[in-house]
């Protein structure tokens, strides 16, 4: 079993930056691959990034590409994603994950998932 916990988001100008951390429960971090997805109001959720177990494997959506970053640190059992330029579109809820499954980009892979954190930015 693994609990997930996000933070970090918050209500930031266009063009500005936000760190998300998730921090998980338990001795098995590095056994799962992480990922984080959105949701926006009145849209599904969506795949951002995901990491590999060690952390030497990343992938983004092309929405994020280049703007996103996100890495892990397993002595400290926590993922994160770097956010800059941020854009108004990229409003909405943001939920961390673990999978058992080597990266994926798709949600149905993913055993757990924290509550999300709100990231709102405005124009």
């Amino acid at each position: 079993q693994v609990q997930l916990v996000e933070s970090g988001g918050g209500l930031v100008q266009a063009g500005g930056s936000l760190r998300l951390s998730c921090a998980a429960s338990g001795r098995t971090f590095s056994t799962y691959s992480m990922g984080w997805f959105r949701r926006a109001p009145g849209k599904e959720r969506e795949f951002v990034s995901t990491i590999s177990r060690n952390g030497g494997i990343t992938d983004y959506a092309d929405s994020v590409k280049g703007r996103f970053t996100i890495s892990r640190d397993n002595a400290k059992n926590t993922v994160y994603l770097q956010m800059n330029s941020l854009k108004p579109e990229d409003t909405a809820v943001y939920y961390c994950a673990a999978a058992r499954a080597v990266l994926s980009f798709h949600s149905y892979d993913y055993n757990y998932w924290g509550q999300g954190t709100q990231v709102t930015v405005s124009s």
